[in-house]
């Protein structure tokens, strides 16, 4: 399944880049993020949980941060297993300054395996959307609570 969007933060695009490389303060955007550890350079352990539907469970996983461009651009590959079934994702976030705001784009693609594939590819697409939206708007209130 391919993704894709963009979103307007507010805040400069150094400080957004900062933000993304903080393990600590990521962790608290992800939705059902249990647990965002580090384990190398650019590299972490994630534990969260999810539910699509009716199927639901804990999955754990590494998230790397690759070909990073300080601080315009990265590449994010993701892998992640549980009960359910299996999601793999790799993308590109680019940054880029708008008047004082920063424009987040990013492209990427995911597979699904096992039961939580199950659920149709419509029923993947509206979740990843709602799960991508929570991320960005708490993103977004944890900068505009750093301003303050």
């Amino acid at each position: 399944m391919k993704i894709q969007g963009s979103h307007l933060l507010p805040a400069p695009r150094l400080a957004v880049w900062d933000f993304l490389n903080d393990p600590v303060r990521l962790a608290k955007c992800l939705p059902g993020c249990e647990r965002l550890e580090p384990i190398g350079p650019d590299r972490y352990r994630v534990a969260v949980k999810y539910a699509i539907a009716a199927i639901g469970g804990n999955f754990s996983g590494t998230i790397e941060l690759l070909d990073k461009k300080p601080p315009r651009a990265m590449r994010l590959r993701s892998e992640s297993r549980g009960t359910p079934g299996f999601v793999k994702g790799e993308g590109e976030l680019e940054l880029t300054e708008k008047g004082g705001q920063t424009e987040l784009r990013y492209s990427g693609e995911v597979q699904v395996g096992g039961l939580i594939a199950s659920v149709g590819q419509r029923m993947l697409e509206m979740a990843s959307r709602k799960i991508t939206q929570q991320f960005f708007e708490s993103v977004a209130a944890q900068l505009k609570s750093a301003e303050a």
